[in-house]
């Protein structure tokens, strides 16, 4: 691993973090669910924007930046996992399922399609 490689990473991370941090923030302000909206509608973008990038076939650079870096530091999946665990704790059972639910089923499904789309992008 070179020190550019780590660069692109860390670059990627960096805006990555701060796109979460005001999608999730805009989000939350202005839709109000029984369910972590902001963290959800986040990692299914993510799910889905990781695909696409597979499925465009980035080179190894870009997937580094945008990929691993960027969309490793914009989705969450601590925040996922605390946001669930808040849920269980206040006995939200039914929206900690849907939460669970459509993260996991959603993820898969939007990278899937993302990894299909991805060759007309190119």
């Amino acid at each position: 691993m070179s020190i550019f490689q780590i660069l692109l990473v860390g670059a990627g991370g960096f805006f990555g973090a701060i796109s979460r941090f005001f999608v999730s923030q805009y989000i939350n302000k202005r839709v109000s669910a029984s369910i972590p909206i902001g963290t959800l509608f986040i990692n299914l973008l993510g799910s889905f924007l990781l695909g696409l990038l597979i499925g465009m076939g980035v080179g190894e650079y870009s997937f580094l930046l945008i990929g691993t870096g960027f969309m490793g530091a914009f989705t969450t999946f601590s925040t996922f996992k605390l946001e669930g665990i808040q849920l269980h704790l206040s006995n939200k059972k039914k929206e900690f399922f849907i939460y669970q639910l459509i993260t996991y089923a959603g993820g898969i499904l939007l990278a899937f399609i993302g990894i299909l789309l991805g060759p007309y992008l190119t």
